[in-house]
């Protein structure tokens, strides 16, 4: 019997081709630049998951979200399948908090975005936004040891 996570991450997008990201401290874990993203709560849906976390993290309400991709990663040592749902949202309303709980907000160009420091695994998933359809990656990965044993990313 597995245990199974479900998460949401969401990039949004504005007029000016800019994505915003979240430049996440060393003490809040998975430092660097981020998505907004995070639990799905139950019984929430996927995409109400992702509205409100990109609500509680930026302070924008999302709309018309559209669907990118599951990046998932099964811990065979510890029976957890994490699944992480993947959005893309060019409509929002709102004002960016002041004080954001998960970091630093910043608009950078996408371009720009491949130069910040960030997590490997939130880098490899990142280009995938940004072409047509939708993607999987599935990843065998032992959480202790920090390895990926078995991985497949493919467009769809």
């Amino acid at each position: 019997m597995s245990d199974v996570k479900l998460y949401t991450l969401c990039i949004v997008q504005n007029e000016k081709k800019e994505i915003l990201l979240i430049n996440r401290p060393d003490k809040l874990g998975f430092p660097g630049y981020i998505g907004p993203g995070g639990k799905v709560d139950f019984p929430e849906s996927l995409t109400e998951g992702a509205i409100r976390e990109v609500w509680e993290e930026t302070g924008l309400r999302v709309q018309d979200l559209e669907y990118k991709g599951l990046e998932e990663h099964s811990d065979p040592d510890e029976g957890t399948r994490y699944m992480v749902f993947n959005y893309l949202a060019t409509s929002f309303e709102g004002e960016l908090l002041e004080d954001p709980p998960e970091g630093d907000l910043h608009w950078v160009s996408i371009e720009e975005a491949f130069k910040l420091p960030m997590q490997w695994w939130f880098k490899r998933r990142l280009e995938l936004f940004f072409k047509p359809g939708t993607f999987e990656i599935h990843s065998l990965y032992n959480e202790k040891a920090d390895e990926v044993m078995k991985e497949m990313i493919k467009a769809l």
